[in-house]
């Protein structure tokens, strides 16, 4: 759906009171009178093509909703609330299908019904299965495939830790399974490198479908480049962040000597929650979409997201803390301190907050949580170099009594932790929306959302 040109909310605002738009009233020579007797006529026209493609009232609700129209305009249409207004445009305007059936040879049915398998049956979450209000879930070879497609980060990462394992120096360091074999540091390095570069394409692979795929066009190329560099820093702190900033603190690290110490444990951990992550996606937006056809007012419909965000939120966390706890117990490192695990998972988190709002149309917000927690573990790093420096030496000091207190994690728990928290208070905002959960967008790249 086009937006309508100049400024929605003014234009709706002169279409209640009867003017034109330019000042003068509709009909000249008759006295100026301050409403007409049907305002919403002109607003059926100026909307149409939402009305007429539009699954249920909500869904003209959320179009209205998305150009600024609120329930003080609403009644300036003579109706309580956006959602009484979209009902009655809903009623009002013939569905495009019933006339695409009417047209069609031996075109029958009941008004109202959709043609199954239509050109928008399930075009909401084909991959996933996940349906449209009131339809039935669209399953096939697409779903599995992308459930398949979720497990490969977490197998290609468990690959470069076995194969890392077995190509260590020390003889014991290697699983049974997989003796170690002699091999060269550089030889080492080059797997690692090659690891990290699959595991990368594997996680771009897992959220280019199923439910973690972005749908909602006109995301800059700009945009998303950022978003990937603050996820690669993100994953990179969590992975190599103790070591470099115990290095820092202790005068180091000494170059090119030094040899990074990486978290394998929150690596693989991160690496497996990419399916719960598509799993808890998969369950808010159906549930979501239910709400949406069964809901009498945007309020009601708000009231019944708010639990789901919350639940597909917990749900999420519970299994990222098994696989980090388990994890952690499978290699070895089930000693290591609270904020050792507590880091990876507020990490998760985050990432998880962060794709859920930019697949529901918000990746502004996704972005700006993500940049908040590399900033801040960005801002750590250089606060303790600074501290080197003449006369700067109280600048280190907040970090280094947070990490005398509770450990280097310490750093990247309370950035991930303070931003997953500002996106969660986003997301309770922005996704109890009805325009949150409505249809994307079909049109060509670059058309901005209803």
């Amino acid at each position: 759906m086009n937006a309508p040109e100049g400024g929605s909310a003014r234009a709706l605002k002169d279409t209640a009171e009867g003017h034109d738009g330019t000042g003068g009233e509709r009909a000249a020579g008759r006295p100026a009178r301050r409403g007409s007797a049907d305002p919403v006529r002109a607003l059926m026209h100026r909307h149409h093509a939402l009305c007429a493609h539009a699954v249920d009232a909500l869904e003209i609700a959320a179009g209205l909703e998305a150009h600024g129209v609120t329930d003080r305009t609403a009644a300036r249409f003579r109706h309580r609330d956006v959602f009484s207004l979209a009902e009655e445009l809903y009623a009002r305007v013939p569905r495009a299908d019933q006339g695409a059936a009417a047209a069609a040879p031996g075109g029958g049915g009941a008004p109202g019904d959709r043609p199954a398998g239509g050109p928008d049956a399930g075009d909401a979450y084909p991959e996933a299965g996940i349906p449209e209000a009131g339809g039935r879930p669209v399953r096939g070879w697409g779903g599995r495939c992308a459930a398949v497609l979720q497990l490969l980060p977490g197998a290609v990462t468990t690959a470069t830790v076995v194969a890392l394992a077995a190509l260590a120096s020390p003889p014991g360091a290697a699983p049974r399974a997989f003796p170690a074999a002699p091999a060269t540091p550089a030889v080492r390095t080059a797997v690692g490198a090659a690891g990290v570069v699959l595991i990368v394409l594997a996680v771009r692979l897992a959220v280019r479908s199923g439910p973690l795929r972005v749908r909602h066009r006109g995301t800059g190329a700009a945009r998303t480049a950022a978003l990937w560099v603050c996820v690669c820093w993100a994953a990179g702190y969590a992975v190599y962040g103790d070591w470099l900033l115990g290095q820092l603190l202790a005068g180091g690290p000494d170059l090119p000597s030094a040899t990074p110490r990486a978290d394998v444990a929150a690596a693989l951990a991160l690496s497996l929650a990419v399916l719960p992550a598509a799993g808890g996606a998969r369950w808010f937006a159906r549930r979501g979409r239910r709400a949406l056809a069964t809901s009498r007012g945007l309020e009601e419909f708000a009231a019944r997201v708010r639990p789901l965000l919350l639940g597909a939120t917990l749900l999420f966390l519970g299994a990222l803390t098994a696989l980090l706890l388990g994890a952690r117990a499978v290699l070895g490192s089930h000693g290591a301190p609270a904020p050792a695990v507590v880091a990876p998972a507020a990490l998760g988190v985050l990432l998880f907050l962060a794709r859920l709002l930019a697949v529901h149309g918000f990746p502004e917000a996704a972005a700006t949580g993500l940049a908040c927690a590399a900033a801040l573990e960005a801002l750590a790093a250089a606060l303790v170099l600074s501290a080197r420096l003449p006369g700067l030496t109280p600048l280190g000091l907040p970090v280094e009594t947070l990490t005398t207190a509770a450990g280097p994690a310490a750093v990247p728990a309370v950035a991930a932790g303070v931003a997953a928290l500002g996106l969660l208070g986003y997301g309770l905002r922005a996704l109890t929306g009805a325009c949150a959960h409505a249809s994307a967008p079909t049109g060509p790249a670059g058309t901005p959302r209803p």
